[in-house]
């Protein structure tokens, strides 16, 4: 090759390795992040629109489920929650045949759409009519939460026992806006 020739060329290739290396730089590496962003834009875009259409189809019965659990929540006046809570509490007991011995509500406002009645309630009885309570409390309609257990018992024997419950009643405060 000659002179001119092998200079013209190397020029030619620096040239083309530099506009080779500015294509992958600045044109193939940005497509490339762009188009695995916009996979995954569409992924999560799917995956939004399958989770929309499942709810749809069970709209019915999360409807349902949601106005169950709105009647059975605590009303949303504090007096009237305590009341109601305090006679389903009343009514579980007389059923189980415990003696509530001590009750200590305390109201927390943790939000705009819901407050929380935090109750401890000590009751005395026998392992049966306790377990009876703990029973009735669990499966009572009412909007009440189990958060702890304490079982003591009051006697040598183990006959006589006292259980301590924090319970947790939810109040909802449901405006009627959509």
């Amino acid at each position: 090759m000659k002179i001119e020739n092998r200079q013209q060329f190397l020029v030619a290739m620096t040239i083309a390795v530099g506009g080779l290396a500015l294509a992958i730089n600045f044109i193939l590496f940005p497509l490339g992040d762009w188009w695995s962003s916009r996979q995954t834009q569409i992924k999560n875009l799917r995956t939004q629109v399958s989770e929309g259409q499942q709810l749809v189809k069970r709209e019915t019965g999360i409807r349902s489920r949601w106005s169950e659990m709105q009647s059975n929540a605590l009303a949303a006046n504090t007096s009237q929650a305590e009341q109601q809570f305090l006679k389903a509490l009343d009514g579980w007991s007389r059923e189980a045949g415990a003696e509530v011995t001590s009750i200590m509500p305390q109201w927390k406002n943790e939000s705009t759409n819901f407050l929380t009645l935090a109750c401890r309630v000590e009751a005395a009885g026998d392992l049966a009519s306790l377990s009876k309570l703990l029973n009735a409390v669990e499966r009572g309609p009412l909007a009440v939460k189990l958060d702890s257990i304490e079982l003591t018992a009051r006697d040598a024997s183990g006959q006589l026992m006292t259980l301590a419950l924090e319970l947790n009643g939810l109040a909802l405060q449901i405006s009627d806006k959509k």
